[in-house]
């Protein structure tokens, strides 16, 4: 319903039924001019007070509750309600304001009866005070039925925002890991080979073009999978047809990752023992990322590290990797709790079921070590990168 309506049509409705209704009872029961002046004039307070319910409901209720007190004093042949009034009680208590509805109909309604009775009305029969006591009840209680369901909506809708607003976070989350572990790791070995080029520009040229051979590759397969990052975005708005997407990394990538981590100036034992085939694509990609970034972490924070062992394993439970240096890194609480790579892989690891560690190995060295238990994704499951 348009918002002037729910303002107006009280208004008008009460307006309509109470102002004529004056009229009418006034002559024929036979008002002097004065007393049928002041009742057309009561009925048109409530009408006129409820134009101002959307922003004073409370008051609203108060000033319609003497209004309607009033009334039921003057007109004592009864006559219709005052409609006023129950549009007043229904706006307080939708509006939040059911204190105001309460205590203002409670004041006005046994102080109503009450002085009734100290002025010996015979007209107020218990009949007439036990009706129009369940006419009131009756009102407060389609009052207080529309502010539940006015609550309900509003939690549902507070709900569906807080939910739009976690997809939307989570999504956010989930390209900025996707984006950190492609580039960091690229532009380490970027960094790593023009380092090594740079050396060996004048005493060894072809390892200098060996070295810029490493760098065009290395850009090139980070373009793609940053491509197809954005792909997948635009994929998601409906346009994709100008982004070439490629295969996300499996289990498989994994040797030419290791090749070309060794590029970097220290060795990389890889010992896979895990059957490529029965490994869900997301577990693949998570275990894949996992090692991507520790051997960037190796490259870029593991001075003096000469070997790095990659062990992938799968028992009944859990698929195990682990990633192991000799080198000699930063400290290792700060390993362990900052740095957006170790976050990342931990991130990747728990959303799956699993856990990882990051930290420094006994004999010296740097360890990362991750478990995703087995049966937690289906094979037929893709990964939602």
């Amino acid at each position: 319903m348009p918002k002037w309506a729910t303002l107006w049509l009280p208004v008008l409705v009460s307006f309509a039924i109470q102002v004529p209704a004056a009229i009418i009872t006034s002559r024929f029961a036979g008002l002097s001019p004065r007393d049928t002046a002041l009742s057309i004039l009561i009925a048109m307070v409530g009408p006129l007070a409820l134009i101002a319910a959307r922003r004073f409901p409370g008051p609203v209720v108060a000033v319609t509750a003497v209004a309607a007190s009033f009334d039921i004093f003057l007109n004592d042949q009864g006559g219709p309600p005052y409609v006023a009034l129950g549009f007043a009680i229904l706006s307080a208590i939708v509006r939040d304001a059911r204190i105001w509805a309460w205590v203002s109909i409670g004041v006005c309604w046994i102080g109503t009866i009450s002085a009734a009775a100290v002025m010996g009305r015979e007209d107020w029969t218990p009949f007439r005070i036990a009706g129009t006591t369940l006419g009131i009840l009756i009102v407060f209680g389609i009052g207080e039925g529309f502010r539940t369901r006015f609550d309900r909506a509003s939690e549902f809708r507070r709900l569906a925002i807080e939910r739009r607003q976690s997809a939307v976070q989570a999504e956010r989350v989930r390209i900025a890991r996707e984006l950190h572990d492609v580039l960091a790791h690229s532009l380490s070995q970027i960094n790593v080979q023009a380092g090594v080029g740079l050396h060996l520009m004048d005493k060894q040229p072809e390892k200098a073009a060996d070295a810029l051979a490493s760098i065009k590759e290395t850009s090139k397969t980070a373009l793609d999978e940053v491509r197809s990052v954005l792909g997948m975005l635009r994929a998601q708005g409906g346009s994709a047809a100008d982004a070439p997407l490629v295969p996300e990394p499996d289990l498989g990538r994994l040797p030419s990752l290791v090749e070309a981590a060794s590029s970097a100036g220290f060795e990389v034992h890889l010992d896979d023992r895990v059957p490529h085939a029965g490994v869900p694509a997301q577990v693949q990609l998570a275990l894949y990322r996992i090692v991507q970034e520790s051997l960037t972490n190796v490259a870029r924070h593991a001075s003096g590290a000469t070997r790095v062992d990659i062990v992938l394993e799968r028992t009944d439970d859990v698929y195990r990797v682990e990633v192991r240096d000799d080198g000699r890194g930063a400290d290792g609480t700060a390993s362990e709790t900052g740095g957006r790579g170790v976050l990342g892989m931990r991130e990747r690891a728990e959303l799956l079921g699993g856990h990882l560690s990051a930290g420094p190995a006994p004999g010296g060295g740097f360890v990362v070590a991750g478990e995703i238990p087995v049966g937690r994704v289906r094979s037929d499951e893709r990964s939602p990168a």
